[in-house]
């Protein structure tokens, strides 16, 4: 098992390459030194909208682990365009050390997170790839330890701002009434493209998981929505909704 320390520095910031061209004396300057760049890599890391979990994509260097990098990133915080949609992050940097293996991904806390920002950590570790056990200061977690803080429909993809063809294909994870919710999708003036219920595994009670494809036709690439909600039982009015932006393209 192999641990590392969480800097509060951003990933990009530990990753800086200088390019120097120095003038020497007697008017003679010195080569100039190209290092290539650090191939980007896509992780996913959790923030917080309306004070649920909501993922989002992030393009960044990667020079050490990955999971060590995805926490980084989590750490890095929310991008100017999240802030205005309101998202926010709980999470107080430094986080702490992490140390790996095959089987088990353990984080040391420097100091104290709340509840939101432990289900940060939990689902930005939990969305690399292949299953592991997530331990935080001695404890495994499971996801449904922080289902108050899950909303009743998470759509893990497509993530926000993503560009997308049709058919559009979403998946994530629901614990609706009888396992039903709606979405629709809308096109940049808002005029809705497609709409109709999903089916979960499981739902009342028990989160299951989901998967739909939808077709649709724009001329031009736009900006479009997808929206995800339920109809109240008791109202009928719109409840449990959430919003991901998206570039829709044709």
């Amino acid at each position: 098992m192999t641990g590392r320390t969480l800097l509060r520095l951003s990933p990009i910031g530990l990753m800086l390459v200088l390019v120097a061209a120095a003038c020497g004396g007697g008017g003679k300057s010195k080569p100039t030194t190209t290092v290539a760049p650090t191939p980007l890599t896509k992780v996913v890391a959790y923030f917080l909208a309306g004070e649920k979990v909501q993922p989002a994509a992030r393009f960044v260097p990667q020079t050490g682990s990955l999971p060590g990098t995805t926490l980084l990133a989590l750490q890095d915080g929310l991008t100017p365009r999240e802030r205005a949609l309101g998202w926010t992050t709980a999470i107080v940097p430094p986080l702490g050390t992490l140390a790996e293996s095959p089987t088990t991904l353990t984080l040391t806390l420097q100091g104290q997170q709340s509840r939101s920002a432990l289900a940060q950590v939990y689902y930005t570790l939990a969305a690399l790839p292949g299953p592991r056990a997530i331990v935080i200061d001695g404890r495994r977690y499971t996801a449904a330890d922080f289902e108050n803080v899950t909303p009743a429909i998470l759509v893990e993809s497509p993530l926000p701002f993503a560009r997308v063809p049709s058919p559009l294909r979403a998946t994530g994870t629901a614990n609706t009434f009888e396992a039903t919710f709606q979405y629709e999708l809308k096109d940049a003036a808002g005029k809705i493209l497609a709409k109709h219920f999903v089916t979960a595994t499981s739902g009342n009670g028990v989160r299951g998981t989901f998967a739909v494809t939808i077709p649709f036709r724009v001329a031009q690439a736009q900006r479009g929505t997808l929206s995800v909600f339920e109809n109240s039982a008791a109202t009928g009015k719109r409840v449990h909704e959430s919003d991901i932006p998206l570039m829709l393209e044709p």
